[in-house]
């Protein structure tokens, strides 16, 4: 598989790769002591025959005959007729996938085999040119009548730019173009109540135009909502209050947050006795004081989870996996040759294996070990309780950072070779050993991906399939469970993993769309993406959909099905993420959208990475936690929703077990225009307050928050409200 960028800490792109290198086999010269037979040195192989270069969307696919005896290949790309050639691959089977390709560029191609006596000469030449297709005919498209009005959705078409809607009141047409747009949904507004119109779709990009989708058909009805959000009362579930948290969170606004997170590529190499620690490529390879300057040991933690406390808020610590700290503060480390151990310290999981000693919290700084067990025994005496029982604000135990990632962000310490599957997992069950014994009550987060082909494939180290039992955690999760039951209490206790939504506007990622005006396409890619955590029907724009799964990604869905076959009663938790839209309304609906997901699909913990300032993605958080100005909150039991147009608007509704009868729903509008809604199912009394955030609520204001629109009577199990354009609307029903 082709690698791909890396997003992780403080959102940089950081490349993974996957080096396929074969493996050379030693040979074994000379004759044995009584006229044995020297072993048969290896034969050069021949060159591969019958190379094949089939073009296709911005890649090419080649296969050939297996060379014998090859124990590997080279694919080498040229573009022109005999090269020069560069190589681009180097595969142990006899095919191979040349992707992020120019369209229109022919390119040559040629192979060669190897093995432990060499590299054959290269093959005949193949070439091909990359071309845009004409995209796919649209399929699942869906009509839903509203008052004078029909919304209609389809499932996004590889390779398509954008969309003709065409509409007729006769069934099969003749059609009329009624619109263009570039995303998959459209409102037709202006009709006539009580007349049927039929409609089809068909997708187009420079290549061409697709053939029409299959016919739908809708009849406007005076009156009708055009969303029903159907309520079910029986089902009721738990919202943990670790939902709500940011990484490194300092504001003075400590009702907006829940929990706090020290963690990120700065602490993989944190030395707690010291305070000292080593940022990797985030900041040059220096070993520094950036997080304390203080010789205290571990008073960057103390005095990071002291303010956590004094806050109200929950913390989720960073515990030394990698093996390696700081042992300075003196600055640049050479990566010439990593890792320096004259720079670094060994970390031991537990001290009681090396040294009779007893712990203490002034260790001695100057000996070659670093003692993890030791670490958080030391910290519980400087705050008593954060880790056994169940503290009303409790520290959480998080496995280092993004693992998959160490050779290239901590090259430093890891070296440029990356850790296998096999030896990280072992890793996480001993440290893990090593904290429960000393406080079983505590939860630890493992394994902190950084994104997902962590998840998928380990970064291309697993063979992992779509639709299989071969991902990451169908490795992990047995694992864990039995090293667990050995045990006698779960090992680790939260499945973690990082999100930077990959969804673009077909150019973009959304995670760069940061700025005051976005595109139509741009609004959408930002507020459709929360989608692919859950939506077993959505197909965002990215490489995973397109080019990995090719299909939907639903990944709370998929990781709780793992988990509920492999290791039920492990929680998930999202310690990073983002989904752009730091100053536009987009930001502050994807980041409701989130947070409510969080809640509804039973996420035990989530902190965001902000990526630079995001006034309008904090805003998201205040349509759940303070969004009356003072205390007033979303409840703690969630109730399920399902909405008839989840393209145009989603509702979270929630109880509150603090004031029985009180109904709290947010409800997000991704539609460009105002939306009829139907909330229904669920039995209400009282008055209904309604706040919102919309583009034109936000101008002007610091912070972006919910401003009081009105009050409504609530009685019955239906209430009806027209959502705004663009909006994250908060009612609070008591």
């Amino acid at each position: 598989m082709k690698t791909r960028a890396a997003t992780g800490f403080a959102g940089r792109v950081r490349m993974a790769l996957l080096l396929l290198a074969p493996c050379l086999l030693a040979g074994c010269g000379g004759t044995s002591p009584g006229g044995v037979t020297p072993p048969t040195q290896p034969v050069l192989p021949s060159a591969p025959a019958g190379l094949t270069a089939t073009a296709g969307n911005a890649q090419v696919s080649l296969a050939w005959t297996a060379s014998s005896g090859a124990t590997g290949y080279h694919v080498k790309r040229g573009t022109a007729p005999g090269g020069p050639y560069t190589e681009v691959a180097a595969p142990h089977a006899a095919h191979d996938n040349d992707t992020g390709l120019t369209n229109g560029t022919t390119y040559f191609y040629v192979v060669s085999a190897l093995n432990s006596a060499g590299e054959s000469g290269n093959s005949t030449e193949e070439s091909a040119t990359p071309v845009l297709p004409v995209p796919a005919t649209p399929s699942g498209l869906t009509a839903s009548a509203g008052d004078a009005r029909v919304s209609l959705a389809w499932t996004a078409s590889s390779a398509a730019t954008g969309y003709e809607v065409k509409r007729s009141t006769v069934s099969g047409g003749p059609y009329a173009t009624i619109a263009s747009p570039t995303v998959a949904t459209e409102i037709d507004t202006g009709l006539s109540d009580g007349t049927t119109y039929f409609y089809v779709v068909a997708a187009m990009n420079p290549a061409g135009h697709s053939g029409n989708s299959l016919e739908v058909q809708a009849t406007p009805i005076p009156g009708t909502a055009d969303v029903t959000i159907t309520i079910d009362p029986v089902h009721p579930q738990p919202i943990s209050p670790w939902i709500y948290g940011i990484n490194f969170y300092s504001s003075s606004d400590p009702a907006l947050v829940t929990v706090d997170r020290m963690g990120g590529n700065r602490w993989t190499a944190y030395n707690w006795e010291t305070n000292a620690s080593n940022a990797g490529s985030d900041y040059v390879y220096d070993n520094d004081s950036y997080l304390s300057s203080s010789t205290t040991p571990a008073e960057a933690l103390r005095s990071a989870i002291a303010a956590d406390q004094d806050r109200g808020q929950a913390s989720i610590m960073t515990v030394q996996l990698q093996g390696l700290v700081s042992a300075d503060e003196s600055g640049p480390v050479s990566v010439t040759h990593p890792p320096d151990l004259t720079r670094f310290r060994q970390v031991v999981d537990k001290k009681s294996t090396v040294s009779s000693a007893a712990f203490t919290t002034t260790p001695l700084t100057t000996d070659a070990n670093v003692y993890m067990d030791e670490f958080l025994w030391a910290m519980d005496q400087k705050l008593p309780g954060i880790f056994g029982g169940h503290p009303a604000l409790p520290t959480f135990v998080e496995l280092d950072n993004e693992p998959e990632l160490w050779n290239s962000t901590h090259l430093e310490v890891q070296g440029p070779t990356a850790i296998s599957s096999d030896n990280y997992i072992a890793k996480a069950i001993d440290l893990s050993k090593a904290i429960k014994d000393q406080f079983p009550d505590a939860v630890i987060f493992g394994p902190v991906h950084y994104g997902f082909e962590g998840i998928y494939s380990w970064q291309g180290e697993l063979q992992a399939t779509p639709d299989g039992t071969n991902w990451f955690p169908d490795k992990y999760l047995p694992a864990v469970k039995a090293a667990s039951d050995t045990y006698g209490r779960p090992l680790i206790d939260v499945y973690d993993f990082h999100w930077y939504s990959e969804a673009t506007d077909g150019t973009t990622r959304v995670v760069n769309m940061t700025g005051t005006t976005l595109t139509a396409a741009q609004v959408q890619a930002i507020v459709q993406s929360p989608r692919s955590l859950w939506d077993p029907t959505y197909s965002e724009n990215s490489w995973i959909t397109n080019d990995v799964l090719g299909e939907p990604i639903n990944l709370l869905g998929r990781l709780q099905g793992k988990i509920d076959a492999e290791f039920p009663g492990t929680r998930i938790a999202l310690t990073e993420y983002e989904n752009g839209g730091d100053n536009h309304i987009a930001g502050t609906i994807a980041q409701a959208d989130n947070l409510g997901i969080f809640g509804a699909h039973g996420v035990y913990a989530a902190t965001l990475w902000p990526l630079g300032p995001c006034p309008y993605i904090l805003a998201g958080f205040r349509a759940f936690r303070g969004f009356d100005g003072a205390q007033a909150s979303f409840g703690d039991t969630a109730l399920p929703a399902t909405s008839s147009s989840v393209q145009t608007v989603s509702v979270y509704a929630s109880l509150d077990s603090t004031t029985p009868g009180r109904v709290v729903f947010v409800a997000v509008n991704r539609s460009t225009s105002s939306r009829a809604t139907t909330i229904t199912g669920q039995p209400l009394a009282g008055t209904a307050t309604i706040y919102q955030m919309t583009a034109a609520s936000a101008q002007a204001q610091t912070p972006v928050h919910p401003v009081l629109v009105g009050t409504m009577a609530a009685s019955g199990s239906t209430l009806s409200i027209t959502l705004p354009a663009l909006s994250v609307t908060t009612i609070d029903v008591q």
